[in-house]
């Protein structure tokens, strides 16, 4: 007897992915994380927008429709995708003086500059400038795949210097901060990492019959699983981190506390003098 399971890795992984989404935004909603970290917020939203749109809109809408759709939301993406990362540093580094804020500004934005240039083929000026729908969609998708390389190479760079001296400027390991970070990092090393290997295999792989495209084929989707897996994990390390408290947060409900407690006995005391130079 064989057990039918109608589920595919893929749906599993989708499901599982979109479900941390909700849990992650009722914790940034319900803990009051999200005036805090309002970009970061925003980049949630989307992202399970772009899910719950693949999974209702494919097949249903035209090719051209559906594709205009999702670049556009990849533009959108890399766009708050740099507003996290800048909220993020303004978040560590807001008390770093403002020449030094700069110079490290300037430095990440070339780092940045070099990987775009370096990183993947670029396409004839002609093909970019033509006036037609087709080459108007691959300006944009071009775009979006360039600044979502420029997003992790400057969150992998920013996670670096935050884990390294985040903790002099309030933005230590426990902090809100630095575990965004952390997270956002680690899922940018695992697409550029697929990426590359992906593109590697693309180069060197050859099919000479239909199982070895086959081959090729599952190679690139356990890529894909492989990286879906890793950023479900950064979620839940999300999702419990953003829930617990930051240490300064926690141990603020006692100084006020003590503040408050030490103001009533210096009324009370002040009352018991008014009271006793009355008596005499």
């Amino acid at each position: 007897m064989h057990l039918h399971f109608p589920f595919t890795a893929l749906t599993i992984l989708w499901t599982l992915t979109f479900a941390a989404h909700l849990v992650l935004l009722v914790v940034l909603m319900g803990r009051d994380r999200v005036a805090r970290f309002p970009w970061f917020t925003a980049s949630i939203v989307l992202v399970a927008l772009r899910l719950l749109s693949t999974r209702l809109l494919f097949g249903r809408l035209p090719q051209m429709t559906l594709s205009t759709m999702f670049i556009v939301m990849a533009d959108i993406g890399a766009i708050i995708g740099l507003m996290v990362v800048l909220e993020l540093a303004r978040r560590a580094f807001g008390r770093v003086r403002r020449a030094t804020w700069v110079t490290g500004a300037l430095v990440l934005m070339a780092l940045g500059a070099a990987v775009l240039a370096l990183w993947g083929p670029w396409p004839a000026w002609k093909t970019l400038t033509a006036r037609s729908t087709m080459s108007t969609l691959q300006l944009l998708q071009l775009i979006a795949q360039k600044a979502s390389l420029l997003v992790d190479v400057e969150t992998i760079a920013l996670g670096m210097l935050i884990v390294l001296f985040g903790r002099r400027f309030k933005a230590g390991w426990r902090s809100h901060t630095q575990q965004i970070v952390i997270g956002l990092s680690t899922a940018s090393i695992a697409q550029l990492a697929m990426q590359g290997v992906w593109e590697t295999i693309a180069r060197t792989a050859v099919a000479h019959s239909m199982a070895d495209y086959e081959r090729i084929v599952g190679l690139r989707e356990k890529l894909f699983n492989t990286n879906t897996v890793v950023y479900l994990a950064v979620l839940v390390w999300w999702i419990v981190c953003l829930w617990i408290d930051e240490p300064e947060t926690s141990s603020a409900a006692p100084v006020r506390t003590e503040l408050s407690g030490s103001v009533s006995e210096a009324e009370a005391s002040t009352v018991e003098q008014g009271e006793e130079s009355e008596g005499h």
